[in-house]
This record gives C-alpha cells, structure tokens and sequence, in this order.
C-alpha cells in the first residue's frame, strides 16, 4: 500500500495523478495485475477520463457548476461546502486499474484524475496493487 499526496490550488479542479501513480506502479515491481485507488476525502473524487484535451476537465468542472452550484439550492450544511459532498458522491471516491508488465492500461486518451471539490487543500490517494 502506497499514500500519494495531492495538492490542488484551487477550489474546484481536475489534477491528473497518472504519471505519480504509474511511477509507485513501477517500483512495485509487480508485472501483472490490478491498481486500485481510494480518495480519502468527502469532497473529492477520482475519475478516469480524457487527458489530452485540457477542455476536457474544464467542460466537466463547468457542467458540474452549472448543474449543481455552491450557493442557492438551500443547503443547510454550515461549512457552505454541500454542492462539494454531492459532486464527490457523483464522481465517486475510487477507481480500479489493470495493468500489465508495469504499465497501466489505460487506453489511449485516458489519464486517472483527482477531481477536487473543495479545496485547495493536501489530499491523500491510497494505492493498492494487487497482482
């Protein structure tokens, strides 16, 4: 088991993690198997989606704003942070990938990315690889 430590700078961001999880994934030294990651927080999520087109993460986080915003749906949670608990349950909060003589196989424009809600804060991933 690995912990990968994330920081996000702004309050709602997509951070691709791909390249920090294959590096743990590498000096696992395991060849065949799966990696399955957990984000330890309510108001974060993990997704697999596309990497190559930075429009991509920013039409996400922008339909996410619009569907449900921060402010005037009548949350009562005190911390002004509810719209952040309701996209992490949306997103989801752990991922599983296969992977095989050390790489992942993540097909072509795909990359793992932590989906922040409520930040910019430290989050921690944990990284199991079972082989």
């Amino acid at each position: 088991m690995k912990i990968l430590k994330v920081r996000s700078r702004q309050r709602e961001e997509l951070l691709e993690i791909t390249e920090q999880v294959e590096r743990e994934l590498q000096q696992s030294e395991s060849k065949e198997g799966i990696v399955v990651l957990y984000v330890q927080h309510t108001t974060a999520g993990l997704t697999v989606n596309e990497n190559a087109d930075p429009d991509v993460p920013r039409d996400m986080l922008h339909a996410f704003r619009t569907l449900i915003p921060q402010h005037g749906m009548g949350f009562r949670h005190g911390e002004e942070n509810s719209d952040a608990h309701i996209k992490a349950t949306l997103v989801g909060s752990s991922v599983t990938v296969p992977f095989k003589d050390g790489k992942l196989l993540l097909g072509r424009w795909q990359g793992i990315f932590l989906c922040e809600f409520d930040g910019g804060r430290e989050r921690q991933v944990i990284m199991m690889v079972q082989s």
